[in-house]
């Protein structure tokens, strides 16, 4: 069970944010790249990508949209083909070939995976009317991980032959065999930008290096994250490049598993996968890199930290905290 937002017992692809910045996406292809799969392809004009894992091709697709690879797991992942099975279809939903628009052709590639057709049905903006569209996931990170279910949320950018954008899917998952069953999909509803936003919110949008993928974009000029947030951000910003998985829309609304209300819906905490280019999964990365993160992360405010690993002390009871579930990010959460 998840002890994000919960008082433990001691047992217990920044797409580029403005339109000036899409002559850099070349760049933000290369270092939103690693080893637990890729992160970033490029928006406009196509950049080569970079190679792929093991075991993997490139997507190719038109001139007029760029090259994708699939996500694949890498090391130090918990039950890492439940992420691959979640990520598998959203690439499968979000991408098709010339032609290949329309929900019908979508379920067809849904059963193709040998999953329920009709979660096509559940794939919201993943879907449209452009002729041919690909698709790049950001990351996969575990929403919530017990035994026998499973929430990962998969953030991702897509390109059509009609424009870009993106969204962050919250995939639900049943164990089964011989993999895991899809049961629900849960994409992103972020509110609808602000007519004002903070200097915060704006600083924060601005700030390259903190790097947002679509719906975390749209959830901060939606005005709804709270400064308290945004404040820790730009603060961790100042020492460290991290890279974000979901702000507010696309993460369950309670902490999996139970009905206590997660901090992400109302706009109250952030969670990072990547610092300073090292995956927080990875057993590669310097525990000091992350640990010291955390402890950042805790003194800028939040009184509910999680990561891979228990840190002691805390000027909280139970600030810390780890899980499978948080194994591959740290979670910084804020009361208001």
């Amino acid at each position: 069970m998840s002890a994000e937002n919960a008082r433990p017992s001691p047992q217990a692809f920044q797409v580029p944010r403005r339109a000036v910045l899409l002559g850099l996406a070349g760049v933000l292809l290369g270092a939103c790249t690693s080893r637990t799969g890729t992160a970033a392809g490029s928006a406009s004009p196509p950049t080569p990508a970079a190679p792929s894992p093991p075991g993997t091709s490139p997507v190719t697709s038109s001139a007029a949209l760029p090259a994708t690879m699939p996500w694949q797991p890498g090391p130090g992942e918990i039950d890492p083909d439940v992420k691959l099975r979640a990520t598998q279809l959203v690439e499968a939903l979000g991408a098709w070939p010339a032609g290949g628009q329309g929900l019908a052709a979508a379920r067809d590639r849904v059963r193709a995976l040998g999953l329920d057709p009709s979660l096509a049905g559940q794939a919201g903006p993943l879907l449209g009317a452009a002729p041919q569209a690909v698709l790049q996931v950001v990351n996969a990170q575990w929403g919530g991980h017990l035994t026998d279910s499973a929430s990962v949320m998969v953030p991702c950018r897509q390109w059509t032959t009609e424009g870009s954008g993106g969204t962050t899917v919250d995939v639900r998952l049943v164990r089964a065999q011989p993999r895991w069953n899809v049961t629900a999909l849960h994409p992103a509803q972020p509110a609808p930008p602000a007519a004002v936003l903070s200097d915060a919110a704006q600083r924060v949008l601005a700030e390259p290096r903190i790097q947002l993928p679509p719906a975390a974009i749209a959830d901060v000029r939606g005005g709804g994250v709270h400064e308290s947030v945004l404040g820790s951000m730009l603060t961790l910003a100042a020492r460290y490049s991290y890279a974000v998985t979901v702000l507010r829309s696309g993460h369950p609304i309670d902490v999996f598993g139970t009905s206590r209300p997660s901090d992400h819906p109302p706009g109250r905490a952030f969670d990072v996968w990547r610092i300073d280019g090292h995956l927080v999964v990875d057993p590669a990365t310097p525990h000091d890199l992350v640990d010291g993160f955390m402890r950042a992360a805790a003194a800028s405010g939040s009184y509910n930290v999680g990561g891979p690993r228990q840190l002691s002390g805390g000027t909280t009871p139970h600030q810390f905290f780890t899980d499978d579930a948080h194994h591959d990010h740290v979670h910084v959460g804020f009361r208001s």
